[in-house]
């Protein structure tokens, strides 16, 4: 076997044996990952490593990553996210399922503003609707399976860490606001899937109208947070500006165009978001020096994970590239001279497996270059190719054994998680991964535009 790809092959088992054997945390199992890479590298190592470590440090993906980890903490933080739930309580509550309506569309709200953690994801939202679900008729094990089956929303939909990462691999091969735009439609996808197994669960069980006195009547919510809704305008505006046909109509003015091209939506969604969160939660900011002390070091321990993952994550990347994983990847596939629809199948089965005790960001750090590379090397559009990775990296959070929102949401419904395994294998992780194949092979469409 090449020598990069022998060199992918121990980065993951470094990964995943660290981190899943051996239980330690994912930003020492990547460091690792990255000194073991290294090795391949031979007499030429210390030059790999010092190349490595400019691209890393100068690489937009690794601060677009911090400020979407501190986005998400401020948003939550603030309240502004509690709000949001709130209203959607009022919107879906009376309906037969209420809750479960209310924990997909607040993990696809939570997905869309709060950066992509599954884990953080089915424990934000399944913390309110998981007792609320068992509550109202349904069995604990259903309840679970709904919540961490939702939880995959947040690395399904944009913006997120694991879209940055493929972001930051794919290069000039795709635009940001491409990326964004094609996740958004495949992300909405997962949503409808979700309500759909959500209907038939309802029907399944024979779940009742909630009739409890607790419910919030919309125009109480809504006077009480309705500005939570505007925080959507952070990734509304920027991705408006630089999409067609407003991007067109402002490069045509001389003193706008120059400036629009240099717009980063990975860096400008996280700035207008926390922005605009800043304003609409206003009364709830700190009000002395002490206070902004403690709120700021309160996220400090969100930026060592996912900064030293995306850090070494990168180098260890750089370190591949140089050893030529792109042209041993190309020369694998010619050898095998798969049909492109099993290429695909097999590249999402290496994505799901892998997905199954890693996170999304995680998984895609140590598969997502050569899945991508795969991909375009059989003729796969690489911007199709970026978000059918990311489709099957979002299964995540549905995957058992390992996954944290299988354990978060049994803790929340008093469910036995093993109960949960099969049915999240049947509803959730073989559709989305299905949904994954049919997006590469351009069956079930996503723009191309932007």
């Amino acid at each position: 076997m090449p020598l990069a790809l022998i060199a992918l092959a121990v980065f993951i088992a470094v990964i995943v044996i660290w981190n899943v054997v051996i239980k330690r945390n994912m930003a020492e199992a990547m460091l690792l990952g990255f000194i073991v890479t290294l090795l391949f590298a031979g007499a030429n190592a210390p030059q790999f490593a010092a190349d490595a470590f400019v691209e890393a440090s100068e690489n937009e993906v690794l601060y677009a990553a911090v400020a979407f980890v501190f986005m998400t903490y401020f948003v939550e933080r603030t309240g502004v996210m509690k709000k949001l739930i709130t209203i959607l309580s009022s919107l879906l509550g009376r309906l037969p399922g209420g809750p479960a309506y209310v924990d997909t569309v607040a993990s696809a709200a939570m997905g869309a503003l709060a950066g992509g953690s599954n884990t953080g994801n089915a424990a934000a939202s399944g913390s309110i609707t998981g007792p609320w679900m068992v509550r109202t008729g349904w069995k604990r094990e259903r309840a679970a399976t709904v919540i961490a089956g939702n939880a995959g929303l947040g690395a399904a939909l944009p913006p997120s860490a694991s879209m940055i990462i493929m972001i930051g691999f794919a290069g000039t091969l795709v635009t940001t606001s491409q990326v964004y735009l094609a996740l958004l439609v495949a992300g909405s996808y997962q949503v409808l899937l979700r309500i759909g197994l959500t209907a038939w669960f309802v029907h399944r069980d024979g779940i009742r109208p909630e009739t409890g006195a607790d419910h919030v009547p919309l125009r109480t919510s809504l006077h009480l947070g309705w500005t939570s809704v505007l925080v959507f305008l952070g990734a509304i505006i920027p991705i408006l500006i630089t999409v067609e046909p407003l991007a067109d109509f402002l490069s045509s003015i001389a003193t706008i165009g120059e400036s629009l091209g240099n717009i980063s939506l990975i860096m400008w969604i996280p700035i207008l978001i926390i922005a605009i969160s800043a304003i609409v939660a206003r009364k709830e900011l700190p009000k002395s020096a002490r206070q902004w002390w403690e709120f700021l070091a309160g996220s400090v321990p969100r930026f060592y994970t996912i900064g030293a993952i995306l850090f070494f994550a990168i180098m260890a990347s750089e370190v591949l590239a140089s050893l030529g994983l792109d042209t041993d990847v190309t020369s694998l596939l010619e050898t095998l001279d798969l049909p492109l629809w099993l290429l695909v199948t097999l590249i999402g089965v290496l994505v799901v497996v892998v997905a199954g005790p890693l996170s999304s960001t995680a998984t895609l750090s140590a598969v997502g270059q050569v899945a991508l590379f795969s991909m375009v090397a059989a003729g796969i559009d690489p911007l199709l190719a970026v978000v059918a990775i990311l489709v099957f990296a979002s299964t995540e959070g549905a995957s058992p054994p390992a996954s944290g929102s299988i354990f978060v949401a049994s803790g929340l419904t008093e469910a036995q998680p093993e109960k949960t395994f099969i049915p999240l294998v049947i509803y959730y992780v073989v559709p989305i991964f299905i949904l994954g194949v049919l997006i590469a092979l351009s069956i079930v469409p996503v723009p191309l535009g932007g």
